[in-house]
């Protein structure tokens, strides 16, 4: 099983060996044919982001304000440069996600729970929330880190979770000024989720470019729902929040190395460990600035309902 391990105040995550199934060979291992189905799609999912220089962190609006205003967090903006890298067009699905826990034999971990059972199903019926192309939400970090590193397995390719400099650039098509991670740069809003609960209609087609609406409800649309960001990557804002691989820091932009950035070499806080999260607007509404790129927070590794999607560090493509 996949175990939370703290050596020397350092957490680790480690994925048990793949299961053997009957299906194709790939990377030299026999699997079943629904991983060798979702390892595939990963890799004809990942869309290439050239490398470069860019500011991270919230580069403030015309006037001098910044985006943000809830926290600070995200400031001071800092120039920093990143390599070649691919990442997901979508979040991980329901779908992938099952064919993980199924290959890991990990189901019965959260099948009999009351609060963590809804994490683990797929179904074909698009009018339910687990439908399999809607967003999946792990139960906690080290299932999202864990799906990464089976794909990794899987393919051969060095799969991960994104560092949060690599999730924002992506995000603002390259490291542009912008707030929002749509086709415009600005949010309509899919009034899908606004009404109250008993009239939410899975039926009514997504209308808007995202859907930031209610941290309450568990329904999402289906990934793609919503035109891509000007690098072809969709729902980098809004839908669900996503897990990055980095350790939290409130004040990790005034020591975020030139090069490649990511996260400090373990917690802030022993006792309370937390990895950053972006896309705040997956968790609902926000205000000040709490639903643009610019915004980021902590949150537990144990912390279930975040969403997340992988990238593979390699300088070239890889489809």
């Amino acid at each position: 099983m996949l175990k939370v391990v703290r050596i020397r105040a350092v957490w680790l995550f480690t994925v048990p060996a793949l299961t053997a199934g009957c299906g194709g060979l790939l990377n030299g291992k026999v699997e079943s044919e629904a991983a060798q189905k979702i390892a595939t799609q990963a890799i004809e999912n990942q869309v290439f982001v050239k490398g470069g220089k860019f500011i991270l962190g919230d580069v403030g609006r015309p006037n001098g304000s910044p985006y943000v205003t809830l926290t600070a967090f995200s400031r001071p903006a800092v120039e920093v440069s990143i390599d070649s890298y691919s990442i997901s067009r979508y979040e991980t699905t329901w779908e992938e996600m099952s064919v993980y826990y199924e290959a890991l034999d990990r189901t019965h971990l959260y099948a009999d729970d009351f609060i963590f059972k809804k994490y683990i199903k797929a179904t074909d019926d698009p009018l339910s929330p687990n439908y399999y192309r809607k967003p999946a939400r792990a139960p906690n970090y080290g299932e999202a880190e864990g799906y990464c590193a089976w794909l990794a397995e899987q393919t051969g390719l060095p799969f991960a979770l994104p560092t949060e400099a690599q999730w924002e650039y992506a995000a603002r098509s390259r490291g542009k000024n912008v707030p929002y991670a749509t086709d415009s740069g600005t949010i309509e809003k899919d009034p899908y989720l606004r009404r109250p609960k008993e009239y939410v209609d899975p039926s009514i087609p997504p209308s808007g470019n995202t859907l930031m609406h209610s941290s309450v409800k568990f329904e999402r649309r289906s990934v793609g729902s919503y035109p891509p960001n000007s690098i072809g990557l969709y729902d980098m804002t809004g839908n669900v929040a996503e897990w990055t691989r980095d350790w939290f820091q409130e004040d990790f932009y005034e020591h975020a190395p030139e090069n490649n950035p990511s996260g400090p070499a373990k917690p802030s806080n022993q006792d309370k460990p937390e990895k950053t999260v972006r896309d705040w607007a997956g968790r609902g509404d926000h205000m000040g600035g709490g639903g643009t790129v610019f915004a980021r927070a902590g949150a537990h590794i144990e912390s279930s309902g975040n969403g997340f999607r992988c990238v593979v560090n390699s300088p070239e493509p890889v489809n």
